[in-house]
């Protein structure tokens, strides 16, 4: 499994995941849960998908940057689960290296998108509702193209950094990494050098891609609640409040999970949750946002008519 170089240094070809492991006698529950997750995951974002590019109704901004996150949601989560189910059913919890940090990349890569994503959808409905004379001007077409790809790019960015210098690095073991799939924190201890720097970048790079997007999230939705409570009607602030609260409660979950899991000191309790926060922004948010976002908006529903006469 590894071969020895120097001393006790060794290089290793393989990792066991012990993901869930440890609770053997629910191993089929899991199986049955995750699976569940993963097929309502694909089946609803690729649904938004193809209503986005389909029907000349949505169109718009919102509709948009809601088509870039369904792609995403369906990427980042083929990224992990499919691996993970496999790993149920036949009990290897093995995964090669290259495997491994192809993995650890493309979760990176996808978390810091969804990030920025997140946070231009809020700024989109901000625009929307608190500046609706100008929404026209201000988010026409070029510009929702350039926060796009900005937030692609930067993703794409940050996570080939960190990885950049994880390769320059050598792995020492022990080979068990106590997580479901293959991610940086728990990878980085496994290295035989100082790794004091690339837990620096990683630390300032989780703050740059939750903090800010988080705060312009947080700021966007209070003017978006504080033009709420002008609105005469008590039907229509009931209406608006219902889905402003839900959406925060998403983007709250999936930002608060982050800052746990990458940016609060690592007590004994917070890596004993580690893995359990993780789920929430890897399995559950991805599941719950083509429903809290698109599949309630009175457009879907009547582009999903459409499709389905």
């Amino acid at each position: 499994m590894a071969d020895t170089e120097q001393g006790n240094q060794t290089s290793l070809t393989e990792f066991i995941l012990l993901g869930f492991g440890n609770i053997p006698k629910l191993q089929i529950l899991l199986f049955l849960m995750f699976l569940v997750s993963y097929i309502v995951t694909m089946a609803g974002n690729i649904l938004i998908m193809v209503l986005v590019v389909t029907d000349q109704h949505l169109h718009t901004p919102m509709y948009f940057f809601l088509g870039n996150l369904s792609c995403l949601e369906t990427c980042y989560t083929s990224a992990l689960l499919p691996r993970m189910l496999a790993s149920f059913l036949t009990g290897d919890r093995t995964i090669s290296v290259g495997g491994c940090i192809t993995q650890c990349y493309f979760v990176g890569f996808f978390a810091a998108i969804e990030c920025y994503l997140i946070a231009m959808m809020s700024y989109d409905r901000y625009l929307a509702i608190c500046k609706p004379l100008h929404y026209a001007t201000l988010m026409n077409g070029s510009f929702c193209l350039q926060l796009a790809a900005g937030s692609w790019i930067n993703g794409l960015l940050a996570s080939s950094i960190v990885m950049g210098m994880m390769l320059q690095l050598t792995l020492c073991g022990p080979n068990e990494i106590d997580h479901f799939f293959c991610e940086f924190t728990e990878i980085i201890n496994l290295y035989c050098n100082d790794i004091y720097q690339v837990e620096l970048l990683i630390t300032i790079l989780s703050a740059l891609f939750t903090l800010p997007p988080f705060a312009l999230t947080g700021i966007s939705y209070v003017c978006i609640i504080s033009t709420i409570l002008r609105i005469p009607s008590t039907s229509g602030r009931r209406k608006a409040f219902s889905t402003c609260s839900s959406h925060l409660i998403v983007v709250t979950i999936f930002y608060g999970t982050l800052i746990i899991v990458y940016l609060l000191p690592k007590s004994n309790t917070l890596r004993d949750l580690n893995k359990v926060f993780s789920v929430f922004y890897t399995v559950l948010t991805p599941m719950a946002n083509p429903f809290i976002y698109s599949l309630r908006n009175k457009e879907v529903k009547e582009a999903l008519r459409k499709k389905c006469q």
